[in-house]
């Protein structure tokens, strides 16, 4: 049978949705392009604001239009916190992907539609473990799910249920397949990567130690960490350790003491500054940002406030989003909504300031080496990322994809980072 997978929102679904295909190409299973007439549409699912929801929606209907017979199986985070709104032969939450081989089978059995949806809060790790990632040569590893924090604009601890980690053996074990499988850089990613450990007794600084000592291991990257589970040991291990990426990124959401108490996040803007400063003793760290602009509350003042913030951390990079009123957060009920229009001037504002962030960084390293992975884009484009990210472009028709190469940085252009290869 022919089964088109669509996969929407994070690196852990980008992850789950990779185990699902190797699911199912190991049982028979022919996997085509979404877009193409298929026996089964698998569409995974986000639901990180409103307009995922929607994007969601879109993907299913897509998926019928596709073919009106076809099997619908709709999974993940709009799945698990909307079920009700969802048509589908097959709706699956957030447990039991592992499982899709057998729900599948039983359906074209029964042909009775079915939902799947757990109580997240009372559900252990679900195991799972990838030896190929398709079509990338870095391989994502999941080694967390589920989120304690309940920021009052996020849905995601209602969609994933709360902190369970994968054991660290099993991490270890499915890290060196990958590295003895060719792949050079693994990152590890989890809906809350650095609450690592916390339901088992062990500590995601304890994992890195052990993952450091791989034999044949390239890099480890962390997909993202909040300021406050930055441990000592951990930015000693990055400092010290070549196989650590040198960078990090940490979200910030707001420059303000006021929306950060608002959002219910863990610290204030002094604790997150000091905390940098203690990053930036790290040779050549790039760091980067998630920021929410517009949300309840927020006035210019605030605004005002977070601009002078991320203008003394002096992120490398920062991902900016227009508050988006999520139903079923405290925050969708908070009083103060800010219009459309400023939150769209706001973001212009922040973006021009990370633009004007990332050709400094960029000009400030060149004439730096250093090493990367080679990358040979659909396009044929050909790039090297570097150790702290910069995406480093190269004229080189000796290299294949996967290399390990050194790179000396020539020079920025149209906002594009331009470099050689050098033994």
């Amino acid at each position: 049978m022919k089964v088109g997978i669509c996969s929407l929102g994070c690196k852990v679904n980008i992850y789950e949705a990779e185990y699902v295909t190797n699911l199912l190409k190991e049982n028979g299973y022919i996997i085509v392009d979404f877009e193409e007439k298929a026996d089964i549409y698998i569409i995974n699912t986000c639901s990180v604001t409103n307009e995922s929801d929607k994007k969601s929606r879109k993907m299913i209907n897509r998926a019928k239009r596709n073919n009106k017979d076809a099997i619908i199986i709709v999974m993940g985070c709009y799945s698990q916190v909307s079920p009700e709104e969802i048509t589908g032969d097959i709706i699956l939450g957030n447990k039991d992907k592992s499982k899709i081989i057998e729900i599948i089978e039983e359906y074209q059995k029964t042909k009775k539609s079915k939902k799947i949806i757990h109580d997240l809060t009372k559900v252990e790790f679900e195991k799972m473990e990838i030896t190929k990632f398709e079509n990338h040569t870095r391989a994502f590893v999941k080694i967390q799910d589920g989120c304690n924090a309940f920021c009052s604009y996020c849905i995601i601890p209602y969609a994933r249920g709360r902190v369970r980690s994968k054991s660290p053996s099993d991490v270890i074990n499915e890290v060196t397949k990958l590295v003895n499988e060719g792949y050079k850089e693994i990152v590890l990613t989890g809906i809350h990567t650095g609450r690592y450990g916390i339901d088992i007794n062990t500590k995601l600084e304890e994992l890195l130690y052990e993952l450091v000592k791989i034999p044949g291991i390239y890099r480890i990257r962390l997909s993202s960490i909040e300021i406050n589970e930055i441990t000592p040991k951990i930015i000693k291990l990055i400092k010290e350790s070549n196989v650590m990426a040198k960078h990090l990124h940490i979200p910030l959401q707001s420059g303000s003491n006021k929306i950060l108490k608002l959002m219910n996040r863990r610290y204030t803007k002094e604790e997150f500054i000091s905390m940098v400063d203690n990053l930036k003793e790290i040779e050549d760290i790039s760091l980067t940002t998630d920021l929410i602009v517009g949300f309840p509350g927020e006035a210019e003042e605030e605004f005002n406030e977070t601009i002078e913030t991320l203008g003394t951390i002096g992120f490398t990079k920062i991902h900016t989003f227009p508050y988006s009123k999520r139903k079923g957060t405290p925050a969708a009920s908070m009083d103060g909504e800010v219009s459309p229009e400023i939150k769209k001037e706001r973001v212009r504002k922040v973006l021009e300031l990370s633009n004007n962030s990332e050709l400094k960084f960029y000009k400030n390293n060149i004439g730096k080496v250093y090493d990367g992975v080679v990358e040979i884009h659909l396009s044929g484009e050909t790039l090297v990322h570097t150790s702290n990210f910069i995406p480093v472009v190269i004229n080189d028709n000796n290299v294949n994809n996967n290399d390990i190469v050194k790179v000396k940085i020539i020079e920025i252009k149209n906002n594009k980072v331009y470099g050689k290869i050098v033994k």
